[in-house]
């Protein structure tokens, strides 16, 4: 569904500013439906054709939601779905920001869509850390640090926003020099060891091969 969402808020920002309202996203269903929703992630999700088309229906209102949460022909774009391809303290480090917006006073906002649930006011920290290394990618990519990170939670029209600070992006630097360091260790020794949590355990593609006390790289 995230895929999906993005995909439709996407293609209405690349659109003239007062052509991007909420009407325009039933244009972009098929399109969704072409890329997004190939035979492959049907299947791997379930998709029945009676299901299919409530798919479909719920990732058009999703996406509507958005407009109910701010005025999309106001906002000044200067990246959509923008590669960024860095080295920041020596490690490479790949992202992609779903959007880029230029404020009437000149700086950058970090924009990011969300389609689950609003996140627990206890839990931000985490929730802002990969758009917070996003900002210090910026800063080597474009010589100029984003001040702020809008996430917009549009399955649950909330949106969610927090102010970038030099600290900040210290500590996301500081963070994945260490981790990039702990890669390389692990890979010059041939054992990487598994750090589970419910968190990186959801989305690991080595479930089936992991084992707590680490897995041994063929030499």
């Amino acid at each position: 569904m995230g895929r999906f969402v993005h995909y439709i808020l996407e293609q209405i920002f690349k659109l003239d500013p007062h052509e991007r309202v909420a009407d325009k996203t039933q244009n972009y269903l098929d399109e969704a439906v072409t890329n997004i929703l190939t035979d492959d992630v049907r299947r791997d999700i379930g998709l029945t054709d009676v299901t299919h088309s409530a798919f479909v229906r719920e990732g058009e209102s999703i996406a509507k939601n958005y407009f109910e949460m701010e005025d999309a022909t106001s906002r000044t774009v200067v990246g959509i779905e923008q590669r960024l391809n860095v080295e920041v303290e020596g490690v490479p480090l790949v992202g992609i920001l779903d959007r880029l917006d230029r404020e009437e006073d000149n700086s950058l906002t970090i924009v990011d869509y969300k389609t689950g649930r609003a996140p627990n006011p206890n839990y931000l920290s985490s929730v802002f850390a990969n758009t917070e290394l996003y900002a210090a990618m910026c800063a080597e990519a474009l010589q100029e640090t984003p001040e702020r990170i809008r996430l917009f939670y549009v399955g649950a029209n909330e949106i969610v926003e927090r102010a970038v600070t030099p600290v900040v992006v210290q500590a996301r630097r500081r963070a994945a020099a260490t981790a990039w360091q702990s890669i390389n260790e692990y890979y010059d020794g041939g054992l990487f060891p598994a750090k589970p949590s419910a968190n990186t355990c959801r989305f690991c593609a080595y479930k089936t091969q992991c084992r707590e006390n680490g897995v041994n790289v063929p030499a």
